[in-house]
């Protein structure tokens, strides 16, 4: 078939490589001069996929409430929200719920473990290089913090995932560079996860899918899909293309191509933010990726760099850096790494994320005869990336697919 994929970031790249593996004619079309120009460019680099849980989680709603009017906080919200955005929130602590948790999470680490097998394969026949580092440290400022995550340590215990619950000293010999000024409760080790350079990655899956016959048009913005008879026909300025098939892989941008199309999921705009630093002393850098828990902070060495990534902004859709989210990720730099990098003199960036309440991705067919999606969830779109796209790629081309997808795709809002 012919296939239009509309979105150059992780989704998007990799539906595109997956679909021309499995013979069909592909064109990816871009907003952007290049790939990876929206979130894939800022994210945490995290393709962890054993902390893949969802920001909906067992005591999250009053944990935020403590943190949202502190100088730095993980969560922001506008003092005047929309009903739609009430709304939102209600459905978003339903799922904080200890059965509702076990069931999104693991639902989420059933993709990204597909993901991560699917790296390793494409690693095997590739010569991929991003910077990549092994190991997570998630560490714990207090006892509180520490059960909080209670249920997410069980799920690790329960599935055989190798990890280590370590003291301070224990979580100082993974990351000696770790200061000792900060308060450490503990620390989980996950020894298998995994970070690199998104970015980079995805431009190197970029030329691959070239290789492949992917065609790609970037400065291409989609202005509307309308049905085209046996497929649809992309309306990008004053063109019209023909397609037998359309991905939706835009990430916020779908959000409004969807309601245009009367489908409508429960997805909210959040904004998040990260500072990327030049590393100025390498005796006192991460070696590779640390979580700080209270802050939802994650930083990451990519190479003579470190990436801070994370908090989230609700109500605030305007591309303005606000000072409070930044004061959020300096000050976890220099808690953990002060020697590290001038994180005041970062480069800052934030982007826009739609986000489910469930914090899960949608994948799959719609309503909509011939339009699929393949949009990822706000915080761990690389870790599920390329899993996310064999799946739609199986789908679109009528194969079973390798993982259960119950609880992925758009059935589950019906």
């Amino acid at each position: 078939m012919q296939i239009a994929v509309i979105g150059g970031g992780a989704a998007g790249v990799s539906t595109a490589f997956f679909l021309a593996g499995t013979g069909h004619q592909v064109a990816l079309l871009e907003r952007y001069g290049n790939v990876a120009q929206e979130i894939s460019s800022g994210n945490a680099g995290l393709m962890s996929s054993r902390n893949t849980v969802p920001w909906a989680a067992p005591g999250m709603p009053q944990k935020l409430l403590r943190l949202l009017f502190r100088p730095e906080t993980p969560v922001s919200m506008r003092a005047r929200m929309q009903p739609s955005l009430w709304r939102w929130l209600r459905r978003w602590m339903a799922e904080c719920e200890i059965d509702r948790f076990r069931i999104n999470a693991a639902r989420l680490q059933g993709l990204a473990d597909y993901s991560s097998d699917l790296m390793r394969q494409l690693g095997e026949h590739y010569p991929f290089e991003y910077e990549k580092t092994t190991g997570l440290l998630q560490l714990f400022r207090s006892q509180e913090e520490r059960r909080f995550a209670e249920p997410a340590l069980e799920m690790l215990a329960a599935s055989s995932v190798p990890h280590r619950l370590l003291e301070p000293e224990g979580a100082r010999c993974i990351e000696p560079s770790l200061a000792w000024h900060t308060p450490l409760n503990s620390a989980l080790y996950l020894p298998e996860d995994e970070a690199g350079n998104c970015p980079l990655f995805i431009r190197q899956l970029r030329n691959a899918a070239q290789e492949m016959g992917v065609s790609f048009h970037f400065d291409s913005r989609v202005d509307g899909i309308d049905s085209d008879g046996k497929g649809v026909a992309l309306r990008v300025g004053e063109q019209r293309f023909h397609a037998d098939a359309v991905v939706i892989a835009t990430g916020a941008g779908s959000i409004g191509m969807l309601r245009a199309l009367g489908v409508k999921p429960p997805f909210h705009p959040v904004k998040s933010y990260s500072a990327t630093a030049f590393i100025r002393d390498f005796e006192h850098a991460p070696s590779a990726s640390v979580l700080d828990e209270t802050y939802k902070v994650n930083l990451s060495r990519l190479g003579s760099r470190v990436r801070l990534a994370g908090t989230v902004e609700i109500g605030f859709p305007a591309p303005e850096l606000r000072e409070t989210a930044l004061r959020t990720l300096v000050k976890v730099g220099e808690d953990w790494f002060p020697q590290a990098a001038n994180y005041n003199g970062a480069t800052f960036w934030s982007g826009i994320t739609p986000m489910l309440p469930d914090g899960g991705p949608l994948i799959g067919p719609t309503s909509l005869p011939h339009v699929y999606l393949n949009i990822s969830g706000a915080h761990h779109g690389w870790a599920m990336a390329v899993g996310a796209g064999r799946l739609v790629s199986d789908m679109i081309s009528g194969y079973a697919a390798d993982i259960d997808t119950s609880g992925l795709t758009l059935t589950r809002f019906a």
